[in-house]
């Protein structure tokens, strides 16, 4: 049974071991292994959000609903995180930056997340998220840190350039994401 205080409890222990995000990665295989049980705990999705289900200094866990169809820029997070999917699928292209030309990046691998997949992202990840289906999908994500007070930046989805990421902007998209929701 997945019990998001208990959750949150092993998650806190995991930071303090040696390898700190390979453990959390196991407790987030493990909640995810059951997925059942994390809908029955969180709630069927009814629309795309990111919930806070916990925050401090060291550790954010929030619940990600990602609307059909939904697109999100690429983007890093500047600290590491797990993604664990309870439902749908989820597809990440990952980027790197273009050498000698500041501020470009380019494609550099991709990878389709379902359900029960835990993957791991790296502190200097920058990746692009996509629910290429058409229903909501839900994931569990873990950050090594105050996900809402770091420094991010996104890149133009026309240009491919850098840009400052701002917590106004991508709750701009998921309402948008919601609007569109309603109207299919």
């Amino acid at each position: 049974m997945f019990e998001l205080d208990q959750f949150v409890a092993d998650c806190r222990a995991a930071l303090q071991e040696h390898s700190s995000q390979r453990a959390v990665q196991e407790v987030v295989a493990r909640a995810v292994s059951n997925p059942r049980d994390v809908l029955q705990a969180l709630g069927e999705p009814r629309r795309a959000e990111m919930q806070t289900l916990y925050r401090s200094d060291d550790l954010t866990i929030l619940n990600v609903i990602w609307a059909p169809w939904m697109n999100l820029l690429p983007h890093n997070h500047q600290m590491w995180a797990i993604i664990g999917l309870y439902t749908g699928r989820e597809d990440n292209i990952f980027w790197r930056r273009v050498p000698g030309n500041k501020g470009l990046v380019e494609a550099a691998g991709a990878r389709a997340l379902r359900e029960k997949d835990a993957e791991p992202l790296g502190r200097d990840i920058i990746h692009s998220v996509s629910n290429p289906i058409p229903r909501l999908t839900g994931a569990l994500h873990v950050y090594g840190g105050d996900f809402f007070d770091a420094d991010r930046s996104e890149w133009d989805a026309e240009t491919l350039l850098e840009q400052q990421c701002s917590g106004e902007k991508m709750a701009r998209r998921f309402e948008e994401a919601n609007a569109l929701l309603k109207t299919s």
